[in-house]
């Protein structure tokens, strides 16, 4: 194949179903628009292949047939010790500490390579709600950001204000999140279809800054979410090695960290590195995610239930043993073993309340940095002193790669699986706790807002869909409380008017997309229909083809 086609032979069949705006229009040009229909034409039709196959695996869980496992017809990649990930990419080699955000907000951009951190992971995912607004801006912000001229000038208050970096010669690496393998981007079709939502990000991203970032002596980097299957890792390795082509770009110049973040996944973690080669950067404990997998993969098996979310925590048995493979794989290999994020976010007008979460993400990076992660991650800039403090401490150099460790134990199926909890508890107060948590996050994503702290937690995606696969399961269940009272639908759909009312009551200008959020928060947690993802429920209200409380107007 040429490189790059010609544009009448690939550009017919392309639609974008909203308004691009002046700045808009530099990311998603002519150009732009070949790369992504090339992309989807020759990807899209494997995607859902394999995501037809992630079906097929669950049903063959809820009727009982398997359970998950460690894959034996690749047991030859596990057992051979030889080989390895790539080099470290440049920038790469340190990443003790690295800050999350949306990208959708100039200021939160800004703010992100201002904090004194290793690398700033800019998403697209789980923080992000995707309005054509939000995604556009943030391609923008990155493209800007990449250049190191993205600012903001103007009045704040009366007084002129201007927010810019700091210190261009010092920034953090840019990682790049793009959406899961899952969602569609409907506002641009090819041949009548819609994107790849995770395509759609990747190509802006790579095909406007790719060249770019090398040119800043860093290279174009990725965080790769929610995968479930070793070949959809070779998928995104494919994608990798023709976008490189497609451009001229030495193959291995992209780098890629895999999240584990699904149940499926941790049993393939030698076989996600080895499928990516030399695009390979490590692995991250997306803990809230799993949790959520977890839960996902055994809704019908009494077994599996756990108790209040706050109770499930890293020091649990199957999550423990979930951490520890998954360093224990990444050091072998060569490659990054990241850690996960701390929900807690300072706060701000109770010293007493402050201290006490600050103690308790020190705790938490300690259990990080002691198990052998090589970084972590934090929410909030103000967190990074207490992060560095830890991994500086224990870490003297860029990681942990070369230490040397105690034979760790061997970690079988039983230990992933098992949901053994010493004194877990299921409390009304958990349970309103879930439904106030998944209302407030709708209502936000609603409205354009992907991520949203609520009693001092920073709540994204992964953590309302645990709150509502929680919900699920005790009613499917139909679990006592500790109070003795059965949670069937009844109660739980009293305990929703109520915390909805609550809600209403506290902001009556809101009261439309509280009910809304509210209405759909219900049905995915008790509704006849199983929905996989509580963000795929609510995407078309926020699409030119559905109601949307974020943008009346494109």
């Amino acid at each position: 194949m040429t490189f790059p086609p010609k544009v009448e032979d690939v550009l017919r069949g392309v639609e974008v179903k909203a308004a691009v705006s002046k700045e808009g229009k530099k990311v998603l040009n002519v150009e732009t628009q070949v790369f992504l229909s090339c992309l989807h034409r020759n990807f899209n039709e494997r995607r859902l292949e394999l995501l037809k196959q992630r079906d097929e695996f669950v049903k063959r869980i809820d009727e009982g047939e398997v359970l998950p496992n460690f894959l034996a017809e690749t047991k030859y990649i596990r057992e051979d010790r030889n080989w390895r990930g790539p080099s470290l990419g440049k920038g790469l080699e340190e990443r003790k500490v690295e800050i999350t955000g949306p990208v959708h907000e100039k200021k939160m951009v800004i703010n992100g390579l201002n904090s004194k951190v290793s690398a700033y992971m800019a998403d697209f995912e789980d923080s992000l709600s995707p309005t054509w607004n939000n995604l556009m801006n943030g391609q923008v912000n990155l493209y800007e950001a990449v250049r190191k001229s993205i600012e903001i000038k103007g009045e704040e208050g009366g007084n002129k204000k201007q927010y810019k970096l700091n210190n261009k010669e010092e920034l953090p690496t840019l990682i790049v999140r793009p959406r899961g393998l899952h969602l569609d981007e409907k506002h641009v079709l090819v041949d009548g279809k819609a994107m790849s939502g995770s395509i759609f990000d990747f190509g802006v991203y790579f095909f406007n800054n790719g060249k770019e970032t090398i040119k800043q002596e860093s290279g174009p980097y990725f965080y790769l979410p929610k995968l479930e299957h070793h070949l959809e890792a070779k998928l995104w390795n494919d994608i990798f090695n023709y976008s490189q082509d497609y451009i001229g770009m030495k193959r291995g110049s992209i780098r890629a960290t895999v999240l584990i973040e699904t149940l499926p996944a941790v049993f393939q973690m030698d076989e996600i590195i080895y499928q990516l080669r030399e695009h390979s950067s490590g692995l991250n404990c997306g803990r809230w995610d799993y949790l959520f997998s977890y839960m996902k993969t055994f809704k019908n098996d009494k077994r599996f239930v756990l108790p209040n979310r706050s109770l499930v925590n890293m020091s649990v048995g199957f999550m423990r043993s979930y951490v520890e493979l998954l360093i224990d794989t990444c050091h072998k290999r060569g490659v990054h073993a990241m850690g996960g994020m701390a929900a807690l976010i300072p706060i701000k007008n109770d010293k007493e309340m402050n201290a006490k979460a600050m103690k308790s993400i020190k705790e938490d990076k300690l259990r990080e940095v002691l198990a052998g992660h090589d970084g972590t991650w934090i929410a909030h800039p103000g967190i990074a002193p207490i992060a560095y403090e830890v991994f500086n401490k224990y870490i003297p150099g860029p990681n942990q790669m070369q230490h040397e460790k105690k034979k760790k134990r061997e970690i079988s199926n039983f230990d992933l699986l098992s949901p053994f909890i010493d004194e877990g508890i299921i409390s009304e107060e958990g349970i309103r706790l879930n439904i106030r948590a998944g209302i407030i996050y709708s209502e936000n994503w609603l409205k354009g807002v992907g991520c949203v702290a609520i009693n001092y937690l920073m709540e994204d995606a992964a953590t309302a869909e645990v709150s509502r696969l929680q919900l699920h399961q005790w009613v499917k269940f139909n679990v006592k409380t500790d109070e003795n009272k059965r949670v069937d639908k009844e109660y739980v759909a009293r305990l929703f008017e109520e915390e909805s009312r609550k809600l209403i009551e506290s902001n009556r200008a809101n009261e439309e997309v509280i009910n809304k959020a509210a209405q759909y928060f219900k049905e995915g947690c008790v509704g006849e229909k199983f929905h996989k993802f509580l963000t795929t429920m609510l995407y078309d209200e926020i699409t030119t083809v559905g109601r949307s409380f974020s943008e009346s107007k494109l």
